[in-house]
């Protein structure tokens, strides 16, 4: 299964970041046997002010960073605002075995693979 997952990221990759609907966070996807596991950076958003849903076979990541704390910036990468990812999910995923934690600014949302059943012998028992 190619992890042909995303659907905006064409529109992500060729718009400048003050285009688009506040800025979008840096994700990483990676696949294994068992699952599609998405990485997102989000440094100063927590579990409460991020929202992972997912309608039919779109995966919305969205949330809202707050505003920085109060003094004189020395450097700003993090833009105050709300956000939006959204990736198209490829068939052979258990939508109802999706997770999603955030731990230190990161956010993994975990897509497990159905699992592939291998043929196997059925003892037939006498009864």
């Amino acid at each position: 299964m190619n992890a042909q997952i995303s659907r905006d990221e064409r529109d992500h990759q060729a718009e400048a970041p003050e285009t688009r609907r506040g800025v979008a966070p840096a994700v990483d996807i990676f696949e294994n046997k068992t699952e599609l596991l998405i990485v997102a950076d989000l440094p100063g958003v927590g579990p409460g002010d991020i929202a992972v849903r997912l309608d039919k076979n779109e995966l919305t990541i969205a949330g809202k960073r707050a505003s920085a704390p109060e003094g004189n910036a020395l450097a700003v990468e993090g833009r105050p605002g709300d956000f939006s990812r959204t990736f198209l999910v490829p068939q052979g995923i258990v939508a109802d075995g999706i997770t999603a934690e955030v731990s230190q600014g990161v956010l993994k949302v975990r897509l497990p693979k159905v699992s592939t059943q291998k043929p196997r012998q059925i003892a037939v028992k006498a009864s």
